[in-house]
């Protein structure tokens, strides 16, 4: 079993309405049963040249009054350092696909100015490869390029690699060199495509299976078949299925899964699950019934995951290939007045649950689901963070993130709790979700996300073999459905000191309450 218990206990709970507040659901924990790591991957972030997210949000410039270190934003690099981002998708996003990095390297004043064709405004290219990575270095996280399949070459994108990652003496490494970057440059993730069934060309599956095994065949990768003496050991990422196209997913694998080292899924929280309709949903001062529907539609992801799983197991038994969800995250209407290109959105106690919910999912999955980046880091969609000139705001969803920074690398554990089920307009789904972990500290973390409006739940998990005596940890909640946090203003939403559980008869007794998010550390 891939470590399913508590989604499956929660999905076919027969419960159908939502139980008293002071009723106790019981479930266990089973330490004895350890599952796979989580990989701290699963916390990745994304930022794409898209609105705010990287000009204003990163990048300031070096002359900027706002404090940077050489054009890089202070403020967010703390924020996303706290948070020990692991990962960061980079340029796109559709972006990647009308990029050529070679705007984006020399002296800024030199650099091409470009239209963004995808996004709206100007692309001055101030931002580009080794700004990247020097932010990259100051949050210490691991980087994930995406390069430009659709209106570029193989070449392009040997040559960017060959500049980034070359130890030898040949121009590209030695172009680097005078552009003040003497060592190679450290890529951990190359993703060869992106959207290529939309964005990316609205190639078939068949076709972008025959241009993607092209591309990875130059990719190069040290240690692959004739490929033993190349610099290059980032991992190769292949464009993949959009929802939940299994299609897409069994073509591109069949036909070109031995070049891969993952494959991608997208899959964005929209107003009943319907892209033409995202626009819809509102961030905030929503109708209380849009409350539902829009966690049903978070809770999906789990039935997604499945689909696409089925089909992997049957191409890819061994799990070799890992299924990267590199894009996730909710869609609504942007904010008023603000570019709607430029995908704007507030941020709220909804998004937290979201978040939550999804994490306790991937976790789930984390034997095939081996990384996740939410979209996006700063002032794009469900983005961790919100800048307004010099002021921050640390969004809901980046709080859920921090409280569950000790699922990184932690080995998961099973623990389940029938669920009553909740309905939303499109379908039923579980009022809470549960994950449990072992973390590299050596407590045990168990967290809830209780997506129920309406009423806490008061539950006993029979800890069986594990031993443990105190629990503390956090609650993040609010008596508003929408609370959210703005730039320059006093935090209306942050996590607080949970003292909602104990420890008797060898039992986890947590009372959670309505719409909240609780992590909790077992000693």
């Amino acid at each position: 079993m891939r470590g399913l218990v508590s989604l499956m206990a929660v999905a076919l709970a027969t419960l159908t309405t939502p139980a008293a507040a002071q009723e106790v659901i019981s479930g266990t924990i089973r330490a004895d049963q350890p599952g796979p790591v989580l990989s701290r991957n699963i916390q990745g972030q994304f930022a794409e040249h898209l609105g705010r997210d990287i000009y204003d949000g990163i990048w300031v410039g070096p002359d900027s009054t706002i404090p940077n270190t050489r054009g890089i934003r202070k403020d967010v690099v703390d924020a996303l350092k706290a948070v020990k981002v692991p990962v960061v998708r980079w340029p796109g996003g559709c972006f990647a696909d009308i990029y050529n990095w070679r705007d984006g390297i020399g002296p800024a004043a030199k650099r091409p100015v470009r239209k963004n064709d995808w996004w709206g405004g100007i692309e001055t290219n101030a931002f580009g490869t080794h700004e990247f990575f020097d932010f990259a270095e100051q949050i210490d996280t691991d980087t994930y390029v995406a390069i430009n399949m659709a209106t570029a070459t193989p070449a392009s994108m040997r040559e960017w690699m060959t500049y980034l990652t070359s130890t030898g003496e040949d121009t590209l490494a030695q172009e680097r060199r005078a552009n003040g970057h003497a060592e190679p440059f450290k890529v951990g993730f190359v993703g060869i495509g992106n959207e290529a069934w939309g964005c990316g060309g609205a190639q078939t599956p068949e076709y972008f299976a025959n241009e993607y095994r092209k591309f990875a065949t130059f990719h190069h990768k040290n240690g692959s078949t004739f490929h033993m003496h190349n610099d290059l050991s980032a991992l190769r990422v292949a464009s993949g299925p959009n929802n939940d196209d299994t299609k897409w997913m069994e073509v591109v694998l069949k036909e070109a899964g031995p070049l891969m080292d993952a494959i991608s899924l997208h899959y964005y929280t929209v107003w009943h699950g319907d892209w033409t309709q995202r626009d819809t949903a509102m961030a905030t001062g929503f109708p209380v019934s849009h409350w539902n529907e829009i966690l049903y539609q978070a809770w999906r992801m789990d039935e997604v995951l499945r689909g696409h799983e089925a089909v992997m197991d049957k191409i890819d038994p061994k799990k070799r290939i890992g299924l990267f969800v590199d894009e996730w995250g909710t869609w609504y209407r942007t904010e008023p007045g603000t570019e709607p290109g430029h995908l704007y959105q507030q941020n709220t106690l909804r998004d937290a649950l979201v978040a939550a919910g999804t994490l306790n999912i991937f976790h789930a999955h984390a034997d095939r689901v081996k990384m996740a980046n939410i979209a996006q880091a700063v002032n794009v969609l469900q983005a961790m963070l919100l800048t307004q000139g010099d002021k921050l705001a640390k969004t809901p969803t980046y709080y859920a993130f921090a409280m569950y920074l000790p699922f990184q690398d932690a080995t998961f554990i099973p623990v389940s709790a029938p669920a009553p089920m909740l309905k939303a307009e499109s379908g039923s789904f579980p009022a809470f979700t549960l994950s449990a972990a072992k973390a590299k500290d050596g407590k045990t973390y168990v967290a809830v996300a209780n997506a129920d409006k309406d009423k806490g739940y008061k539950l006993a998990l029979d800890l069986g073999v594990l031993k443990a005596s105190k629990v503390s940890g956090q609650v993040l909640t609010s008596a508003k459905l929408d609370a959210h946090n703005t730039p320059g203003q006093k935090e209306e939403i942050a996590p607080a000191p949970y003292r909602g559980g104990k420890i008797s008869g060898g039992k986890l007794l947590l009372d959670v309450p309505a719409k909240a998010v609780v992590v909790v550390g077992l000693e």
